[in-house]
């Protein structure tokens, strides 16, 4: 039986395009979501007044499905920098450095350090947390500035942060616009992130180890202004000041050195042994995080550690809701495409009606010839132009709603689509290809923006079509 569309239906299938075509011209989509929803609203209500409460309900709605997400991400970063301030990153990394010892060891260590720190720390804080200690030790192994930019961005800001398996900011989003479990999305990401990882780690290493052996001039910094310092860290917000914090001994360092890493295996080992997953995975390591903050806060600023330890999570807060500011009116609108319609704005859908999003795929699939392969593609192209913005999250939702209607239309797929739209939008947003965005491991390196994005062009560009291949067949 065929799936009827109404006149709503089309609305959104439009404001949907809308958006789209808003982010290929490289423009804010907040206010397209904004009219989109109203319109959606005054269709569904009747009335103005409705229409702009639908408004802020709908944002209501979307904060609250994204708030653990903020949450723990402003927690760990107030504990990124509580660490810093005391140097205990430094201790932290030190046994690495120590295995630092060629240029291939350096490109190597580096970035597997630093991925798995951007799993349980994200991307922007771990690159404060381990570059400034490792690249001195790099530069001296012979690996050119350039060189640590690249390992230290695809490693975090692609592998860790697309695949996001620990705080699972990224699949929350996708999951939630595709209407299927986080977990589900983590799972069918693993073989794709291992296939996208894999190709550009290797491609990127081989193409600066070529130019290393023709003598190229890569480790000269070509953007002065870069020059790392702490201040430099746009994505971090606020500047990290030289508090007069209480001294810690060697000793003590040394010790919560290694409890900080300890801790967080042991939440993995409890992970998986009390089966948590979701949001009990969150809040067992946010809940870490936050012991650990105040531990260190009260041992480090004593009298004033009650006030230091607010300051530390205001910044943390500050940073979580601006990189999660500009996604909140994108969420919001493509959760009206599902079940979410009916607790934003009343009890709408008419019976039979599987979500607006539903209805348009079974539509398409009744019309259209679509196939694994034209979807898997298709979720590559739209992931890619969601990053254009240089956020890689702010329109992830429209990469899970749109694996949403192909799957309905093919039948399958569903769990593997939306990951690949979730990889695509990172890769290219979240901090390997847009310039502004790369900022933060091009400013520790000293190097410029423009030119790690391009060294990075041919890796991503690679592994993105090695990924949507296997992602086929996946299908």
């Amino acid at each position: 039986m065929g799936a009827e569309l109404s006149l709503l239906h089309w609305v959104y299938l439009i404001f949907i395009f809308a958006i789209l075509g808003v982010m290929i011209l490289k423009r804010d989509t907040t206010l397209v979501c904004i009219i989109g929803i109203f319109i959606i609203g005054f269709m569904v209500q009747g009335s103005v007044y409705q229409a702009v409460s639908g408004i802020f309900n709908s944002f209501i709605y979307a904060i609250t499905e994204l708030l653990s997400t903020i949450l723990i991400i402003s927690i760990i970063v107030a504990m990124s920098k509580v660490l810093m301030v005391t140097g205990i990153n430094e201790v932290m990394v030190a046994p690495v450095a120590k295995l630092i010892r060629t240029p291939g060891q350096a490109y190597w260590i580096i970035g597997i350090v630093m991925m798995v720190t951007s799993w349980f720390f994200w991307p922007s804080p771990a690159v404060a947390l381990i570059g400034a200690v490792l690249l001195p030790v790099a530069l001296r192994a012979g690996l050119p500035a350039i060189g640590v930019a690249m390992a230290m961005n695809l490693f975090g800001h692609g592998i860790a942060l697309s695949s996001d398996f620990v705080i699972q900011g990224a699949p929350k989003l996708t999951a939630s616009a595709a209407g299927i479990p986080v977990q589900s999305v983590v799972s069918a990401s693993m073989p794709l992130v291992l296939v996208m990882g894999t190709v550009t780690t290797l491609t990127a290493f081989w193409l600066l180890r070529r130019d290393m052996n023709q003598g190229g001039q890569l480790g000269v910094g070509k953007n002065p202004e870069c020059q790392f310092n702490l201040h430099s860290l746009g994505d971090i917000q606020d500047s990290i000041e030289s508090e007069a914090v209480g001294p810690l001994s060697p000793k003590i360092k040394s010790t919560l050195a290694l409890l900080i890493p300890i801790l967080f295996v042991l939440d993995i080992i409890v992970m998986y042994g009390a089966g948590l997953q979701g949001g009990d995975a969150t809040a067992l390591i946010g809940g870490t995080a936050v012991f650990i903050l105040a531990l260190i806060a009260m041992l480090v600023h004593k009298q004033h550690g009650l006030e230091k330890l607010t300051s530390y999570l205001l910044e943390g807060f500050k940073f979580g809701f601006s990189v999660f500011g500009p996604v909140i009116p994108i969420a919001a609108f493509f959760y009206l495409g599902d079940s979410g319609i009916n607790t934003i704005m009343g009890r709408v859908l008419p019976t039979g009606s599987q979500g607006l999003v539903n209805d348009i795929g079974i539509a398409v699939a009744q019309t259209v010839p679509l196939n694994p392969v034209i979807s898997a593609v298709t979720l590559t192209v739209v992931g890619a132009i969601t990053g254009l913005d240089g956020s890689g999250f702010s329109g992830i939702s429209l990469a899970g709603s749109i694996a949403h209607l192909f799957s309905t239309a093919i039948g399958s797929g569903i769990e593997t689509l939306t990951a690949l739209g979730q990889i695509a939008a990172v890769w290219v947003g979240g901090g390997t290809l847009i310039p502004w965005a790369l900022i933060p491991a091009a400013a520790i390196c000293n190097v410029d923006p423009f030119a790690l994005a391009s060294r990075n062009l041919i890796p991503v560009l690679l592994g993105l079509a090695a990924t949507t291949i296997v992602a086929i067949f996946l299908i």
